[in-house]
């Protein structure tokens, strides 16, 4: 059939305002490249999407089991939407085990599409079953459709001189194909990256074309399929859109920042998931002024990334929390020396190797305290795959403006997340440059031109920098304490106390926006009485858990910091015009400890550390029980604006005080009471 035709969506296809659809398979099936592809197809006719993709850390688990199945996860939608979607409407699995770990996930009434190839006596046994789930009623209450999938892309790729198993490994395209169709997507954008992905291998380029075409010709002739889906496109701006996942954004929110501050680009990383694939990226972008260096640790990448901070560049070393944790010392010489630097920590589950793959928030304190000494550093959030973009251009102003190392944290949901990104054109980018020193800027006793290294600017305290090399501007750099002016080494206890509080002194004062808050019923003090407040991937579940809720006829308004250090100086303001601050966070509760430090105000957290996001409902149910709690004792609190937020957590505790004792004593966290009751109250 010719391609023209294949795009043509289907007639009579049936109006849906958002759908979420999981492809699930074994490690080798391929289902992240077929997740991925419907998603760029999906975003190519103008629909949001949000993506989550979710796969094991082992290289190769055992082919067939539960423990080695990869899935990806895509929600689109006519609509703006901010998250992945709670449960799918619809499981494509390739294999038994791929349907024994997620179809307790699937929404009742919900479709499966499996591949009834896999569904042998070892298949079965590989995963679990007893009995064949096609034939024992626990599948009664989806739409079950078992397809042939494996032995219909074979069938398609017959001539095209593949080994069987290589002809095998075709399904994932057919079963791409088939729910394309389902859901009215064109499919041309993916043949045109099959001929690029598999220009030197002709072969298997045309196979998988022939295979994602044949599912498609499937869905069309088939009976089995008749009902066919369409979700229109989303209201978005206008402009040119890319379907771009959040590490790309950030290696090109680098690239962006460098050229504005006309200055080339340099990458010192050791290779750490999740975060490698911003050193593969950069790695590819040698054109644009980028040097990449792949060092043999990660102590090599951040000096290496420092040294070119110091002849001229924009400097940049990119990680993970173990990395983290050896770049500390590193990380205090930047701080001592006032250099610009980027640091993008990608976060994952932890301690230790922890969770490689699965996504977490708890590097928040080391972030801000993870140092020996005073040693002051700026701390931004990324708050969704697209915002990656516009957050490392921001850290990299900050970092060169301020002459200070930038600590930018992303994590492994919005990492391997996607979503369309508008590209903005050139002239709408700040300038961020900035003025290196080329000549002396002070005289001594004698009336001689000098350069003094630590002379700063009186409104941000910036240092000058002067490229190595520069006649006439020679200076001592280095780790020991510098004498205020000279930079010459000090160890007199008045210039260490004066430079300690000035070094934190133009971390406090950098200018950052102000707190926005997010309240349809009213400003601050006169609309909702409880406020979400969060930080980076939180960001999207909060936002959609505030809608469910609004739409419910409450009252709840939304926070979300992307200046963690320094915090908005108007924080302490806005969250004491609220009754309750409920922080939500994929740890134990490490930015609402921050906040208290800072503001000395109280309040409630939601937090989990499972490796998934948040899911909407989750939040939804929350934030109703803590307004809920709140409405049930505002005839017994004579001033429910002032009075202390703490006391929520109090009246949920009492309610739930068997479940908040055993929380407490599971998890030891300090602030058990606060926290857990409200965690077990959630739930």
């Amino acid at each position: 059939m010719p391609t023209e035709q294949l795009s043509e969506r289907p007639e009579g296809a049936r109006r849906l305002e958002n759908v979420v659809i999981r492809f699930a398979g074994d490690s080798g099936d391929g289902m992240q490249l077929t997740g991925d592809r419907f998603g760029a197809q999906a975003a190519a006719i103008g629909n949001d999407v949000a993506t989550l993709p979710n796969y094991p850390a082992e290289i190769r688990a055992p082919a067939g089991t539960v423990a080695g199945v990869s899935s990806y996860q895509l929600h689109i939608a006519d609509h703006d939407i901010r998250t992945p979607g709670d449960q799918p409407d619809v499981l494509v699995a390739m294999n038994p085990a791929a349907l024994k770990a997620n179809v307790a996930e699937l929404r009742p009434g919900g479709v499966i599409i499996l591949d009834t190839d896999a569904f042998t006596v070892l298949g079965l046994e590989k995963a679990g079953y007893d009995v064949d789930p096609l034939t024992d009623g626990s599948l009664d209450a989806f739409q079950v459709h078992a397809v042939n999938l494996t032995g219909f892309a074979a069938a398609a790729v017959a001539d095209h001189n593949l080994k069987r198993k290589d002809a095998a490994r075709t399904k994932n395209m057919f079963a791409l194909g088939l729910v394309s169709w389902m859901f009215s997507q064109p499919i041309e954008d993916t043949i045109a990256y099959l001929h690029k992905r598999f220009a030197s291998k002709p072969d298997v380029q045309a196979a998988n074309v022939s295979a994602l075409r044949a599912g498609w010709i499937y869905g069309e002739s088939t009976e089995a399929f008749a009902n066919v889906y369409e979700v229109k496109p989303a209201p978005l701006p206008a402009g040119t859109y890319r379907h771009m996942k959040g590490n790309k954004a950030v290696a090109y929110g680098l690239v962006a920042a460098a050229h504005q501050a006309a200055m080339p680009l340099f990458l010192g990383a050791y290779p750490i998931t999740p975060a490698s694939e911003i050193l593969h990226e950069l790695s590819a972008l040698a054109s644009f002024d980028v040097r990449s260096f792949q060092a043999e640790d990660e102590i090599a990448a951040i000096g290496a990334a420092i040294g070119a901070s110091f002849a001229g560049m924009l400097g940049v070393t990119v990680t993970s929390g173990p990395g983290m944790a050896l770049k500390a010392e590193a990380l205090g010489l930047a701080v001592i020396m006032e250099l610009p630097l980027v640091i993008v920590n990608v976060q994952r589950g932890g301690p230790s190797t922890g969770l490689p793959t699965k996504t977490e928030q708890s590097d928040l304190l080391q972030a801000l305290y993870g140092r020996h000494g005073e040693a002051p550093m700026p701390v931004i959030a990324v708050r969704s795959a697209a915002d990656g973009f516009d957050a490392a251009m921001e850290a990299a102003r900050i970092a060169l403006a301020y002459r200070t190392p930038v600590i930018l944290l992303s994590d492994a949901y919005i990492a391997n997340g996607s979503e369309p990104w508008r590209v903005p054109e050139v002239e709408e980018l700040p300038f961020i440059g900035i003025d290196l020193a080329t000549e002396p800027n002070a005289v001594d006793a004698e009336g001689n031109p000098v350069f003094l290294p630590y002379a700063r600017d009186p409104i941000t305290l910036a240092r000058p920098l002067a490229i190595p090399g520069t006649p006439g501007l020679t200076h001592r750099i280095g780790g020991l304490e510098k004498a205020d002016l000279t930079g010459a080494v000090s160890y007199d206890p008045d210039n260490h106390d004066l430079m300690i509080r000035t070094r934190q002194s133009k971390i406090d004062n950098i200018d950052v926006p102000p707190l926005e808050v997010d309240d349809p019923s009213g400003p601050p003090g006169s609309g909702a009485d409880v406020l979400v407040i969060g930080w980076g991937s939180t960001w999207g579940p909060i936002g959609e858990a505030c809608r469910e809720v609004r739409a419910q006829g409450m009252k709840v308004a939304q926070a979300h910091l992307r200046h963690i250090a320094p915090l908005p100086a108007n924080v302490a303001s806005v969250l004491s015009e609220y009754h309750t601050v409920l922080v939500p966070e994929m740890n134990l509760g490490q930015l609402a400890g921050h906040l208290r430090r800072e503001t000395l105000i109280d309040t409630v957290g939601y937090n989990q550390t499972r490796g998934m996001p948040f899911r909407t409902a989750e939040l939804a149910s929350v934030i109703t029980r803590v307004i809920q709690g709140i409405d049930a004792d505002s005839d017994t609190a004579p001033d429910a604006a002032t009075k202390p937020v703490g006391d929520v957590g109090a009246r949920l505790a009492a309610r739930s005080e068997a479940a908040s004792t055993k929380s407490a004593a599971h998890t030891g966290t300090p602030t058990g009471t606060q926290h857990d009751a409200t965690r077990e109250a959630g739930r």
